[in-house]
């Protein structure tokens, strides 16, 4: 048997951590895992330390590999900090990905990207992968800018679109789910806003359909997201009820109310019909997510 050769780069990350967790245990697979950081937050994994800044260490991870597959999911996701960082948060957005593709035309490699419903002001969502992007703040147009240099420039590229990750991971900063709950837990007070519209993804199921674009060859723009619309308090709401916890502490808010640097996108999301047609991708409804997340929480996986 072939083994295809797998290269996630962002590995410590929390989609990483999850893509490191499925394709360690596939059979037909060899793995590299990449990131930052000095050491790999996952044991017995083959791991190098990767700036993917520069050039140079891209090209030797990439070179003495040589993957079939590069999963990025390394980025500056602090949408307020990449305004306040405009020349990091292009660095690793924009010129990492310029890397990649350097390093992947020398191994003509498949490269899967991540990106975000950020390229999209929030003005008429749900988007499909044919909507005109138009983002409103620095980390949008980083990611628009990362997804524009794949498109013209990379014969073998996937784009992913996702929005509002969630799930369980073993090491890093909580998610959502997991940052309602411990609030909650403590009878903190928070303030949630009404009026972003996303459908929250579950990092299993973005991994599920990661793979599906792998296993059947897939170029081109996918939505990989939940199949559930609902503003950020309706989904604390339905976290709340599912862990029996407080939500007399959850208050409304409006996001002008924040203040933040960033402008944010409101009436957003990503129509995933096209995954669904031809990747059989089937996310999970929330409550059953919030039930493997459950499960995942007890085991500590």
């Amino acid at each position: 048997m072939i083994k295809k050769r797998v290269c996630i780069v962002g590995s410590n990350g929390m989609l990483g951590q999850k893509l490191v967790d499925y394709y360690s245990k596939s059979n037909n697979t060899e793995l590299l895992c990449c990131s930052a950081e000095e050491s790999s937050w996952i044991d017995n994994v083959d791991y190098m330390q990767v700036d993917i800044t520069s050039k140079k260490s891209v090209q030797n991870s990439i070179k003495k590999f040589y993957p079939d597959f590069i999963i990025n999911t390394a980025a500056f996701t602090n949408v307020d900090g990449c305004e306040s960082e405009k020349e990091l948060s292009w660095k690793v957005n924009v010129s990492g990905v310029e890397n990649l593709i350097k390093a992947g035309n020398s191994c003509d490699s498949h490269i899967i990207h991540l990106s975000t419903d950020y390229v999209f002001d929030g003005k008429e969502g749900p988007y499909d992968e044919t909507a005109k992007p138009n983002p409103i703040s620095s980390y949008g147009r980083s990611k628009l800018a990362s997804e524009n240099l794949l498109r013209s420039k990379y014969r073998k590229a996937t784009i992913v679109r996702t929005n509002v990750l969630y799930g369980h991971t073993k090491y890093g900063r909580p998610d959502f789910v997991n940052w309602i709950i411990d609030s909650l837990k403590q009878g903190k007070e928070i303030r949630i806003v009404t009026d972003q519209i996303n459908n929250p993804t579950l990092i299993n199921d973005l991994v599920q359909g990661i793979s599906k674009i792998i296993e059947f060859g897939k170029y081109g723009i996918y939505n990989i997201g939940g199949n559930e619309f609902l503003s950020r308090y309706d989904f604390a709401i339905r976290i709340a009820e599912f862990f029996d916890l407080n939500e007399s502490l959850i208050r409304e808010i409006e996001t002008k109310e924040l203040n933040q640097p960033a402008a944010r996108p409101l009436k957003s999301g990503l129509i995933i019909l096209k995954a669904q047609t031809q990747l059989g991708y089937k996310p999970h409804k929330i409550e059953e997510a919030l039930s493997i997340i459950k499960t995942e929480m007890e085991k500590n996986v």
